[in-house]
């Protein structure tokens, strides 16, 4: 089983005085592997988060200084799982069909960009998740990260987790 922490959207900039949340960083402590959906910002939070487990990443449209580090788009084989990683999938209207169109093989499309969290079923059972930010809400109501487990070419656990104030993770599923 691989356990796997899912982020995206972070937007750490040194010397801002941002961080992740401590609830991320009590959960980096138990995964395997990190999966980031862009917009990391910096390359130091990429090497941060590599002290923890290993981090697979794409590249943002605010990730100006990984260009050429990050691919845009990237598959994985996680424990018989095809799992792709990009940044944006376009509007909501359509995503499914866009998404399954252009990523026909993903058992699972991780996303990111618009900070709002998504897990759902898309097209012949392909899941689309997308973690929302744990550091820049937006539009959402709370700060969230996700949360895979993948086994024996089966996706077992899928979740959402919101980030409560007090920095203690609560599941959405």
């Amino acid at each position: 089983m691989i356990r796997a922490l899912v982020l995206a959207d972070t937007h750490i900039r040194p010397g801002r005085g941002r961080r992740l949340p401590d609830a991320v960083y009590d959960e980096l402590e138990h995964v395997d592997v990190i999966l980031h959906a862009g917009d990391v910002v910096t390359r130091d939070l990429l090497d941060e988060l590599a002290g923890f487990a290993p981090v697979r990443a794409v590249l943002g449209n605010n990730d100006h200084d990984l260009v050429g580090v990050l691919p845009e788009t990237l598959t994985l084989d996680l424990e018989g799982v095809a799992v792709t990683l990009v940044h944006e999938t376009g509007a909501t209207k359509g995503r499914a069909a866009r998404v399954h169109r252009r990523f026909p093989d993903a058992q699972v499309v991780i996303y990111g960009h618009s900070h709002q969290p998504v897990d759902e079923e898309g097209i012949e059972g392909q899941r689309l998740f997308n973690p929302g930010s744990p550091t820049e809400r937006r539009r959402a109501p709370v700060h969230t990260y996700g949360r895979l487990e993948l086994e024996g070419g089966h996706v077992t656990r899928h979740e959402i987790v919101e980030i409560l104030t007090q920095g203690a993770p609560a599941s959405c599923r």
